[in-house]
């Protein structure tokens, strides 16, 4: 049986085929990274980057295990560029969670330790980028979705 969806205070971009959603303060910049993803898109950084939701979200778990995202009704395809307002954009409907980013995080770190990296919401454990107060998330986005986990490379 699926859980009850929540509403939460976050943006959502569906990059590839997972959202990334965007959680923080109001103020924190999760407008700015939706809409930075999605011109990552377009410069061919990532892959195809669209909005989900802006402000305010609604999660819930799926009977695979899996954390749908959707936008509230009254918000869907809107999105706040701060010195535009609200603008229209092409957007999704759903989509699966495949990242959490906490912006204005207060555990975050250089060197995370390995469950800051992670997060369960609606009982479904997820990967995690808390992003600090003043550090540009869009490349922590950029290289979470572009590079793999390891170590430095070993030389002759």
């Amino acid at each position: 049986m699926t859980a009850p969806h929540i509403s939460v205070h976050a943006s959502a971009v569906l990059v590839g085929d997972r959202a990334v959603l965007i959680r923080g303060p109001s103020g924190s910049g999760k407008s700015r990274l939706v809409f930075d993803l999605i011109l990552a898109s377009q410069s061919g950084q990532i892959p195809e980057a669209m909005l989900v939701a802006d402000d305010r979200a609604f999660l819930e778990a799926t009977d695979d295990g899996r954390l749908r995202v959707r936008p509230a009704p009254e918000l869907v395809g809107l999105l706040e560029i701060r010195g535009l307002g609200i603008r229209r954009l092409d957007c999704a409907t759903a989509a699966i969670v495949g990242l959490v980013v906490d912006l204005d995080a207060t555990d975050a770190a250089r060197l995370p330790e390995p469950e800051a990296l992670q997060i369960r919401l609606q009982n479904v454990e997820l990967p995690r980028i808390p992003v600090g107060s003043g550090f540009s998330p869009l490349p922590l986005v950029v290289a979470h979705l572009t590079t793999t986990e390891g170590t430095s490379s070993l030389r002759p």
